[in-house]
C-alpha cells in the first residue's frame, strides 16, 4: 500500500514546480499498482472462464432484459424474465452472434 501523504508530520511542504514533479512521480506510482492490481484480477478470473462455441442445432437462451428495472413482458423488476427460451441456432454470424429461430 502507498501512503497518500509521504510527509512527515512537521514536515515543511515543498512549494512550485518540485510539488508538481512529487505528485507526478506519486500519480505515475499508483497508476503502475492499479495496472499490476488489475493484471492479478485478470489472470484470477480467467482461471475459472473458458470459450463456448456453439454450432447450428444448439439449443441456447436468449437474453431479454439487460439492466435491472427494465419494463418487461408486463412485469416490472426483479420479477421480470431476464433469459427467454430456448431457441435452436440456425446459422453462425461472426464469432459471438448467430441467427435463431425466434417463434413468429
Amino acid at each position: 500500500r502507498v501512503p497518500i501523504c509521504w510527509n512527515e508530520v512537521g514536515e515543511c511542504l515543498i512549494e512550485g514546480p518540485k510539488l508538481i514533479e512529487i505528485t507526478n512521480e506519486k500519480v505515475a506510482v499508483a497508476m503502475e499498482k492499479l495496472k499490476e492490481a488489475r493484471s492479478r484480477q485478470k489472470s484470477y478470473a480467467d482461471k475459472h472462464r473458458r470459450d463456448l462455441e456453439f454450432q447450428g442445432g444448439d439449443r441456447v437462451f436468449l437474453k431479454v432484459s439487460p439492466f435491472r428495472g427494465v419494463k418487461r413482458f408486463g412485469i416490472k423488476g426483479k420479477l421480470s424474465p431476464r433469459f427467454i427460451g430456448p431457441f435452436e441456432i440456425l446459422e453462425c454470424i461472426r464469432e459471438v452472434s448467430y441467427r435463431l429461430a425466434l417463434p413468429p
